[in-house]
């Protein structure tokens, strides 16, 4: 391996004391930030991020209200439920964790929620002013990304990045974050012709197609630094019958072998992802309560 190793569970660290400073110093003007997390039904990769999610938020000092539902509970419940939480001061942050139950329509749940409050950047309204460069809550994971991104490089004016996939959750608004640092941004999926030789053009690759091991090392313009979103679950007979592993949409060992820096799975982008839940909770009540906004912590 010849890539730098960028950990993502170490940035997640500081990232994480970073918020701890703040929380306390907001605490000191007598407010508490809040984040609420709804989960309904028992799916249980669902159940253990909501888990952790909720232990992590006490250990930066603030507070988590859990709400956790039958998967049976009415679209109407949840809608109710939101519209309190959406009323109550204590909470700064809110976050249903998808997927929802099938006779539940997200889209009308994420709706349903104060943009100002949508710590998850998934409404609608964060969404657009993401895309005209304005202030907004943004989706946790692209922003994890783009401060590793702004951590290993510095400014990353005028780098060519491709993102490779197009889903609403992390392409796009990645997409839109290199924009606003000035980047020459394609996005790359399914449809595009010769996806080897576009991505070959980029100086920063972010992988996010839920593909796996889908970018290999010749895809790579030697140098080039690689974010890897993907989650995969694969079979793994050396470890035994019906034994898998994680691995991500790149094929680590012959990317590294390329990449000027790349991001591990697990350990690299997944542990960003809570952090900047964290980090984006207290954004969103230093915004409510008219307190300066931590530098370093949004985009």
């Amino acid at each position: 391996m010849t890539a730098t190793l960028i950990d993502g569970k170490a940035f997640a660290a500081t990232i994480r004391a970073r918020v701890t400073q703040e929380v306390a110093r907001v605490k000191a003007a007598g407010i508490t930030p809040g984040l609420a997390v709804v989960l309904v039904g028992k799916d249980p990769a669902s159940a253990v991020y909501v888990r952790n999610k909720g232990k992590q938020t006490v250990e930066v000092g603030m507070e988590s209200f859990e709400h956790k539902l039958p998967a049976d509970t009415p679209e109407a419940d949840l809608l109710d439920l939101i519209a309190k939480l959406n009323a109550d001061p204590a909470v700064h942050g809110i976050l249903c964790q998808l997927p929802v139950p099938d006779h539940i329509d997200a889209e009308k749940v994420l709706a349903a929620i104060d943009p100002a409050k949508d710590v998850d950047g998934f409404h609608i309204s964060n969404v657009g002013l993401l895309a005209t460069g304005q202030k907004a809550m943004v989706p946790c994971t692209p922003l994890g990304c783009l401060m590793m991104l702004r951590d290993h490089h510095g400014s990353l004016s005028g780098l060519e990045a491709v993102v490779v996939g197009r889903s609403n959750i992390v392409g796009k608004p990645m997409a839109q974050l290199l924009l606003g640092d000035s980047c020459t941004v394609t996005v790359a999926h399914s449809r595009t012709r010769d996806i080897e030789a576009v991505v070959k053009r980029a100086d920063i690759v972010v992988a996010a197609v839920g593909r796996p091991e889908m970018v290999t090392g010749d895809w790579l313009k030697p140098g080039a630094t690689v974010i890897d979103v993907g989650i995969n679950r694969i079979d793994a007979p050396e470890k035994g019958a019906d034994k898998t592993r994680l691995v991500g949409d790149c094929h680590f060992d012959s990317c590294a072998e390329v990449a000027g820096a790349i991001t591990p799975v697990p350990g690299g982008v997944g542990p960003m992802t809570i952090a900047c839940l964290l980090a984006n909770t207290l954004t969103a009540c230093c915004r409510a309560h008219g307190l300066a906004e931590p530098e370093g912590l949004t985009a």
